[in-house]
């Protein structure tokens, strides 16, 4: 009987060690053959997404991005899951996404990474998923934002110049670096993440006020463990200015010829080409029509787009929505504020529905899935509902409500909502500043150009007009 039990006890060990052995090569093989990734298998790669021939290569194999941009502070978190399968679902294998530098640090001191503005949650989702991510941490990010994503408390100083390598503004890029990118490394492709490239700025050459500035974007990102393809985007005419040395260019168009070809071959021969933003639509602000781009105008300078062996990310693959205060506007040829809706006539609607265009790309990707694979089935469309209408009973005006605020802040001239004494000093960067003077008689009041949004004009609680962007006088009547 001894005998007997050491005997089953041998077995037993050799069973245990085989089955370990087992695991370990299930485990090499799944890591091995995936070409998606794979968030619970974390794993370390040594070669990421390569720009060293006519096309990109992944772990040293041909590959072409067929991206969309969806960002995750426009769609309520509760949506993002479903958001990206869609994605997924349309055939698309990598997800760009800005990072609002403007949400995240909304004070000096203060940084926020939780809820709604958790990134690194988004991008492990989307790793999850089975979608590589092109990440575009600014520190500017245009995406019709607030000030291009950048902290309004950065105007505090009046020797502020932004995008530049100005100290005040470079110390403040360098703090927020600190916060953001060392929660980006560990998602990096070669330690086993699904970012595979990092966008250095945005169409810097629009700007271009400081030729060390985009030097100092790169060296900020690698100095803090960013080691994936570094990438910058332009628009198509003006190619030979923001870029920088050692990070591919890529371009943004929503018409494709042979001068947008030819131009970006000139600056940079024998590498893999890419529309970085491929417009599926485009913004509204207010007093516009909605713009439309037709289907089929879409799918076919996308189709173009892959006939020549490029690479392609949809802007927006779905716009969502700007929340608050947060949306833009844009000055040329005149001053216009953005609406809150950034449907963008992207081919998922704002509230996530499938349109012709979604369904005209997923055709047209279904042809350039390399491994062979049918898609993934669409998800099913959420229930929709219409509310009643809502009856205001109640208001209460501005002046009646004045007795419930603070008193006010005074001074002897004007002050620009940056600069109040508010939010523990760091100003006031969205919604609506009262000002408040005593005049005697009427005459033309004249706004010196100070004004550069919109001003509502009042004598006596009662409205008299309008200050815009580019009014610079108002008539004020005669009266007590």
């Amino acid at each position: 009987m001894a005998v007997l039990r050491i005997r089953n006890v041998h077995k037993r060990k050799y069973a245990l060690i085989c089955l370990c052995i087992v695991c370990l090569i299930i485990y090499k093989c799944l890591g091995l053959f995936s070409s998606t990734p794979l968030m619970g298998w974390k794993r370390s790669r040594k070669v990421g997404l390569s720009a060293n021939s006519s096309q990109f290569t992944l772990e040293g194999e041909p590959f072409r991005i067929l991206g969309g941009s969806v960002h995750y502070f426009r769609v309520p978190r509760a949506y993002w899951r479903d958001r990206l399968m869609k994605m997924k679902a349309c055939g698309i294998n990598t997800l760009t996404t800005c990072v609002p530098w403007s949400l995240h640090q909304p004070e000096k001191g203060t940084f926020n990474f939780h809820t709604q503005l958790d990134l690194e949650a988004y991008i492990s989702l989307a790793g999850e998923l089975g979608l590589w991510v092109i990440l575009c941490p600014g520190p500017y990010i245009s995406a019709d934002i607030d000030l291009g994503g950048l902290p309004s408390w950065l105007l505090r100083d009046d020797n502020m110049r932004v995008r530049t390598t100005h100290p005040g503004f470079t110390q403040a890029v360098n703090t927020y670096f600190d916060k953001l990118i060392p929660k980006m490394v560990p998602l990096q492709f070669k330690k086993g993440g699904p970012i595979i490239a990092v966008q250095v700025e945005n169409e810097y050459e629009s700007f271009a006020k400081d030729q060390g500035y985009m030097l100092f974007i790169k060296e900020a990102l690698q100095s803090r463990g960013i080691n994936e393809l570094l990438l910058t985007s332009h628009n198509t005419n003006t190619l030979k200015s923001g870029s920088v040395d050692g990070v591919i260019q890529s371009v943004k168009l929503q018409k494709l010829n042979q001068r947008n070809i030819q131009e970006l071959n000139a600056v940079q021969p024998n590498s893999p080409s890419m529309v970085m933003e491929y417009w599926t639509g485009w913004y509204d602000a207010w007093g516009d029509l909605h713009h439309v781009l037709p289907p089929e105008d879409m799918v076919s300078t996308v189709r173009k787009i892959l006939r020549r062996g490029m690479s392609v990310n949809l802007y927006m693959f779905h716009g969502g929505s700007s929340f608050g205060f947060m949306t833009g506007a844009v000055s040329d040829p005149s001053y216009r504020a953005l609406v809150s809706s950034y449907d963008y006539d992207a081919p998922l609607s704002e509230a996530g529905e499938y349109t012709a265009k979604y369904h005209l790309l997923r055709d047209l990707f279904s042809r350039y899935n390399t491994r062979g694979d049918s898609l993934p089935d669409m998800p099913t469309l959420r229930y929709r509902e219409a509310y009643e209408p809502a009856i205001m009973y109640q208001h209460l005006s501005l002046w009646d409500a004045l007795s419930l605020a603070e008193g006010p802040f005074k001074s002897s001239k004007p002050i620009n909502m940056e600069n109040l004494p508010a939010n523990n000093a760091n100003g006031q960067s969205y919604g609506y500043t009262l000002y408040e003077t005593t005049i005697n008689s009427g005459g033309l009041l004249q706004s010196g150009d100070n004004v550069r949004d919109r001003a509502l004009v009042f004598v006596d609680r009662r409205y008299i007009g309008l200050f815009k962007h580019q009014n610079l006088e108002l008539a004020v009547p005669d009266g007590k």
